[in-house]
């Protein structure tokens, strides 16, 4: 019967919203009357209406039995979607197409792609620059190219909504959970950044979220692990951290996700987070700033949000709070029961909620939801790894390699002189020394792994002072850059002493990293933001005089090196 509802929905309703074309806006658009919508939402029961707003965790990495297990959570509570995790490409495509045929309405597949696909797919996709390399670029059509080459990536292998970009500015330079996926800690070039990036995977035809308001740049503790606490006054809060959200809800932003932080200005009840507080979702982000968009909770499984309102009472409060979805609750059927409780109460209002249903259905509505077809394995990892995004990736990677001090030791670089090419952070060479090494004709490499005593050290340092240019490679080999360097006071003095006015020292790093090490007497900085291959490419472009660099930094990370510094 829904099947049938669906297709005539559909065949009646696609000449009227012009599908074919270019889609309409979203946020006008889930808030109209649909045939399609009041279809779906009127064959629905009471508690699959409260289930269209719940987003389940799924994983292909973690074993048939768990993707069992959540088939049948699917099948028995159908939920509105999924919140998809690790795993790979193939073997998520075929999870997506065997969840959707248990679903009564087809799922909405939501993902943590700040970076793309490659943020929680790290094997067989593509991973673009972090959000605080692209903070250095200048041209942000390149940030919407990226957006678009997402919903590609996205819509390629069934999936609709990324929850990014990430608009918090990371004015915290210790900030344990924003930092590098900021676009910096300038409110304008955030807002700016995130627009591109919306505005790409828009209208690439998947839904993009602004996070995690009203603002987590700010802030020393994960909310991952504990409940952060922000001490600043409303007008602060309007002025900075909600400075991007206001810009981008004026200027059409799809959805908005809601952080779990104590912010006693905005509700100064003892340790509610922001995220479940009506006064932050609905007075404030509704009300106050006009956001008409879906508003979605942070994770409902993090502790700063279920420390202090357990057992499934933080999903009530964030279903009163004025949710349109919420993420990974700890226990779906627990929280639908509930809701439901609280709806027969009169606690949570009945047109409230069935409004909230409406837009979801609306926002499946506008993706094309109502025509879902099954997404074809065939040629997939191909798909998903074109040329051509290979190359975006490498032309946003090269302009974003930012020149800090002077480049004059950059310009009388010669590749035919004797230089010691010193890498710290590695033990063989990396693509840029690999390259490197194919331009020099009279070039040593010396590895610092960090395990060396103080006089092998020294020993190493008189035989570098030897040659007539050093090339100073730091390496930050972890997976994501901190902004402290993980290297031994010995090796720190090293580079302390490496570091003089015939030193290149180029960072493959966090740009707070700089503080960590003493490397300003070097003669030139090139600052390559983080470790990838592409990065590596681009700084030995610079160093070589292939290219000119254009990046600027995002951030301030002293008095030297400022918000805007580079040459």
């Amino acid at each position: 019967m829904l099947k049938s509802i669906i297709t005539s929905a559909f065949l009646c309703g696609l000449a009227m919203v012009g599908f074919a074309q270019k889609k309409p806006a979203f946020v006008p658009f889930i808030n109209q009357q649909h045939q399609w919508v009041d279809s779906v939402f009127n064959s629905l029961t009471p508690k699959e209406r409260i289930g269209q707003l719940f987003l389940v965790r799924a994983h292909t990495n973690l074993g048939q039995k768990y993707i069992d297990s959540v088939a049948t959570v699917i099948q028995k509570e159908q939920l509105g979607g999924l919140v998809v995790f690790q795993g790979g490409p193939v073997r998520h495509v075929d999870m997506f197409n065997r969840y959707q045929k248990l679903a009564k309405v087809p799922l909405l597949m939501t993902f943590d792609g700040e970076w793309g696909l490659g943020m929680r797919l790290p094997d067989s996709t593509q991973s673009f620059p972090y959000q605080m390399t692209l903070g250095a670029i200048q041209d942000n059509s390149l940030i919407y190219d990226m957006g678009r080459d997402v919903a590609k990536d996205f819509l390629r292998i069934g999936m609709h909504f990324n929850f990014a970009p990430v608009v918090d500015i990371n004015n915290n330079p210790k900030n344990p959970v924003i930092n590098f996926r900021s676009f910096g800690d300038n409110k304008e070039n955030v807002a700016r950044k995130s627009k591109a990036y919306m505005d790409g995977m828009v209208d690439g035809g998947i839904i993009a979220s602004l996070k995690h308001f009203p603002g987590h740049g700010d802030t020393d503790v994960d909310s991952h692990h504990d409940l952060p606490q922000l001490n600043f006054s409303k007008k602060r809060l309007e002025e900075l951290e909600m400075y991007p959200f206001k810009e981008l809800i004026k200027q059409g932003a799809p959805a908005v996700m809601v952080a779990h932080m104590n912010i006693p200005a905005l509700d100064n009840t003892p340790n509610m987070p922001s995220s479940i507080s009506r006064k932050v979702v609905t007075d404030l982000l509704r009300n106050e700033l006009g956001f008409k968009g879906l508003a979605v909770t942070d994770a409902m499984d993090m502790k700063g949000v279920k420390k202090f309102f357990p057992n499934g009472e933080a999903d009530v409060m964030a279903i009163e709070a004025g949710h349109d979805l919420l993420e990974v609750s700890e226990n779906s059927a627990r929280a639908i029961d509930l809701v439901e409780k609280a709806i027969k109460s009169g606690r949570i209002k009945q047109a409230e909620l069935d409004a909230r249903v409406k837009r979801v259905l609306a926002a499946k509505y506008w993706l094309g939801l109502n025509n879902y077809r099954p997404t074809n394995r065939n040629g997939l990892v191909e798909d998903l790894n074109r040329p051509a995004t290979k190359s975006l990736i490498q032309r946003m990677a090269d302009a974003s390699v930012t020149v800090l001090k002077s480049n004059k030791r950059i310009q009388s670089f010669d590749p035919q002189q004797e230089t010691a090419v010193v890498s710290i952070g590695v033990d063989k060479a990396q693509d840029f020394e690999k390259g490197l090494g194919l331009q020099l004709t009279q070039g040593t490499n010396y590895y610092i792994k960090g395990s060396e005593t103080q006089e092998e050290l020294d020993s190493l340092l008189k035989v570098v002072r030897d040659h007539k240019q050093i090339i100073l490679a730091i390496h930050d080999n972890r997976s994501r850059p901190r902004s402290e360097l993980d290297v031994k006071e010995p090796v720190k003095k090293f580079i302390d002493k490496i570091a003089g006015r015939r030193t290149v020292t180029v960072m493959f790093t966090n740009p707070y990293a700089i503080n960590s090490v003493d490397v300003a007497r070097s003669a030139s900085i090139i600052l390559a933001y983080q470790n990838d291959d592409f990065m590596q490419r681009a700084a030995l472009k610079v160093l070589l005089k292939q290219i000119k660099s254009t990046g600027k930094l995002p951030v301030t990370v002293s008095k030297e090196f400022a918000y805007g510094k580079g040459i």
